[in-house]
C-alpha cells in the first residue's frame, strides 16, 4: 500500500464503511476513496455483518458490493435470525423489465465496447412494446411503463441521468440479481405469458 492510499484508507473507519452498506449499494464510480477504504476493510466487514446474519457481496471487477442476507440453514435447531435486508416482492411486468434489461447488458458486454449500457424510455418503450397485444393503449402503455421505470430505479437497478430525464444507466448490478437461472425460471413464465396474449389476440380477431 503507497503512503496515500494508506492516508485515504485512515480517514474512513469500520461505521463510515459499514453504514452506506447498510443503506444500500456502495458503487466505485461514487467516491474512489470510500471504495478503497471498504477493499481495506472488507475483511472486518465480513465478520461484523455477518454477527447480524447478513453477508457481503463484492464484485471489484464492476464495482460495486452490497448485503445480502445469509442463506437460511436447513437444521431446524439452527436459530432463526430476523431479516435485516428485507425481501420486495416484483410484479410480473417489473421482473419482465428487469429480464429484457439483463439480456441488454449481456448483448452489450458481448460487443466489447463501453462499459456503460445508456438507454432511453423510448428504447425501453420499444423493448417491451412487442409483449403487448395489438391494439393497446399507447399513451396508458407509456404510462405503465414510467411506472415499473420508477420502481426499477428505486430498486436501484437503473440510474437518471444527471439533467436527462428521460435516458438511463443500467448499473452492473443487475448481474448479481437476475442470474442464469432466474433468467430460465423467468422464460418459462415469459413463454405462458405469450401464449395467453397470442390465445386473447386470436379470440379477438374470430369475434
Amino acid at each position: 500500500m503507497t503512503m496515500a492510499e494508506d492516508d485515504i484508507t485512515l480517514t474512513f473507519d469500520l461505521s463510515a464503511v459499514l453504514v452506506p452498506l447498510l443503506k444500500g449499494v456502495t458503487y466505485r464510480a461514487d467516491d474512489a476513496g470510500h471504495w478503497h477504504a471498504l477493499l481495506e476493510l472488507q475483511g472486518r466487514v465480513r465478520d461484523h455483518v455477518a454477527v447480524l446474519g447478513l453477508e457481503l457481496t463484492l464484485d471489484e471487477a464492476e464495482g460495486y458490493a452490497f448485503l445480502r442476507s445469509r442463506a437460511e440453514s436447513d437444521d431446524p435447531a439452527a436459530p432463526k435470525l430476523p431479516r435485516l435486508v428485507a425481501r420486495r416482492p416484483l410484479t410480473f411486468q417489473v421482473s419482465l423489465l428487469l429480464a429484457l434489461l439483463r439480456k441488454k447488458l449481456a448483448e452489450f458486454d458481448a460487443g466489447g465496447g463501453d462499459t456503460r449500457l445508456i438507454m432511453s424510455r423510448e428504447q425501453m418503450v420499444d423493448m417491451l412494446r412487442v409483449f403487448v397485444p395489438e391494439g393497446s393503449n399507447q399513451t396508458r402503455l407509456i404510462d405503465q411503463i414510467d411506472a415499473q421505470l420508477n420502481r426499477v430505479v428505486d430498486l436501484g437497478f437503473v440510474r437518471r441521468l444527471r439533467g436527462q430525464e428521460h435516458m438511463f444507466e443500467v448499473q452492473r448490478i443487475l448481474k448479481a440479481f437476475v442470474d442464469a437461472q432466474w433468467l430460465a425460471e423467468f422464460d418459462a413464465r415469459l413463454a405462458a405469458y405469450r401464449a395467453q396474449i397470442e390465445r386473447e389476440q386470436g379470440a379477438a380477431d374470430e369475434g
